[in-house]
C-alpha cells in the first residue's frame, strides 16, 4: 500500500483526492460505490500497475478525502461525469479505460455515452448497462433499504444510533449477503444486523474497517448518501443510448442485486449488447455485492486480461 501516491486536484472548484500507482502510458480510471472509497481499489490498482498500466483511483466528491459538493441537494450523477473529465484532463490522459462499481458504474457508463472519445474501454462491478427506469422497483416492498433511504432524515436517524465503526460494519456484513436488504415495518435497515454476535465478512479485515472508519469520521454519510439515494435522478435525456466501446459485466453470482425485479434475467440473456455491442458478460459464481475485495486475485486477471485485449482497439 505504501507504493500507492496521493494528491489533490481541483475538479470545478471541489478539491479531490486521487490515489494513483503505475507508470504505464494506459490509464485505468477506478470510480467506486457505497460506501466505498478509493481504498476499495487497492488490490486492482496494484495488480494493473504491475501490469504495466497507471491505476487511478478518486475518493468521489463528497467521499473520504475529496470535499463535498458546494450544494449537496444539487449533486447528481453529471457531477462525477464531468469530475472524471477533469482528472483525464488534470493528468493529459486523452483517453483512458473506465472501471465502475455499485453505482460508479452509472457515470462510467455516462462518461462513455457523453465523452466517447476519451475512453479506451469501459468494465463494471456488478451493474449491466440499461436505460434509467423510473418505475423498476415500484412493487418493492416499503422496507427497501433504497426507499428507506430515500426519505428525509430516515437514514440518519437510523446510522445516528451507532458509531462510523459500526455503520459501516453493519452495511458490509449487511450487503454481503445473498438477499436483498428489506426491514420489517417496525425495524430499520442496521436492525437487520446483530454487529455484537455477527463476524465481517473473512476477506474484510478490523483493519480494513478502520481504515473507511477514519475516512466516514470525515465525510459522514449525509454527503455520500446524497447523489446514489436521496437526490432526484436527473432526466436521462439519451434517445437511443449506444455505447459503442469494448464493455465487459463481471457479475457476482451471489450478489443480492440480482434479485432486483429482472436483474438477473437481463444479465444472462445478452439483452446488453442492445445498447452495448461490443459487451461480455463474466459471473463469478460465489462472488457477493463486494466481489473485488472479496476475490481479487478472480476480479484482477479478469480485468487485465480485458485491458490487455483491448489496449490497442
Amino acid at each position: 500500500m505504501d507504493q500507492i501516491q496521493h494528491k489533490y486536484i481541483d475538479a470545478r472548484g471541489v478539491k479531490l483526492h486521487i490515489a494513483e500507482i503505475g507508470t504505464g502510458s494506459t490509464a485505468v480510471v477506478f470510480l467506486h460505490g457505497f460506501p466505498e472509497i478509493w481504498y476499495s481499489w487497492r488490490h486492482q490498482m496494484i495488480a494493473v500497475a504491475q501490469a504495466g498500466y497507471r491505476a487511478i483511483a478518486p475518493d468521489l466528491r463528497g467521499y473520504g478525502l475529496s470535499e463535498p459538493h458546494p450544494e449537496p441537494q444539487k449533486a447528481s450523477f453529471n457531477d462525477f461525469v464531468e469530475d472524471t473529465l477533469s482528472i483525464l484532463d488534470f493528468f493529459n490522459i486523452e483517453k483512458a479505460f473506465l472501471v465502475g462499481k455499485d453505482f460508479g458504474s452509472w457515470p462510467v457508463y455516462l462518461f462513455c455515452l457523453t465523452y466517447p472519445t476519451r475512453v479506451a474501454g469501459v468494465i463494471s462491478l456488478g451493474v449491466p448497462f440499461f436505460p434509467p427506469d423510473p418505475q423498476r422497483y415500484k412493487n418493492m416492498p416499503e422496507g427497501f433499504y433504497i426507499f428507506r433511504w430515500k426519505e428525509p432524515g430516515r437514514a440518519e436517524a437510523d446510522f445516528g444510533r451507532f458509531d462510523v465503526k459500526t455503520v459501516l460494519r453493519n452495511i458490509y456484513i449487511l450487503f454481503s449477503r445473498s438477499e436483498i436488504p428489506i426491514a420489517e415495518k417496525d425495524k430499520e435497515t442496521m436492525d437487520l444486523v446483530d454487529s455484537d454476535n455477527t463476524p465481517l465478512p473473512p476477506w474484510f479485515t478490523e483493519e480494513d474497517l478502520s481504515f473507511y472508519a477514519t475516512l466516514y469520521q470525515k465525510s459522514g454519510f449525509d454527503s455520500p448518501m446524497q447523489v446514489p439515494y436521496k437526490n432526484p435522478r436527473e432526466e436521462f435525456r439519451i434517445a437511443k443510448p449506444k455505447i459503442e466501446v469494448p464493455a465487459m459485466v463481471i457479475m457476482g453470482g451471489k450478489d443480492y442485486f440480482l434479485k432486483f425485479p429482472g436483474i438477473e434475467e437481463y444479465t444472462k440473456n445478452g439483452k446488453m449488447r442492445d445498447y452495448a455491442p461490443n459487451s461480455e458478460m463474466k459471473f463469478l459464481a460465489e462472488g457477493t455485492h463486494f466481489m473485488q475485495e472479496q476475490f481479487p486475485a478472480q476480479v484482477n486477471q479478469l480485468i487485465i486480461t480485458f485491458l490487455n485485449d483491448h489496449i490497442h482497439v
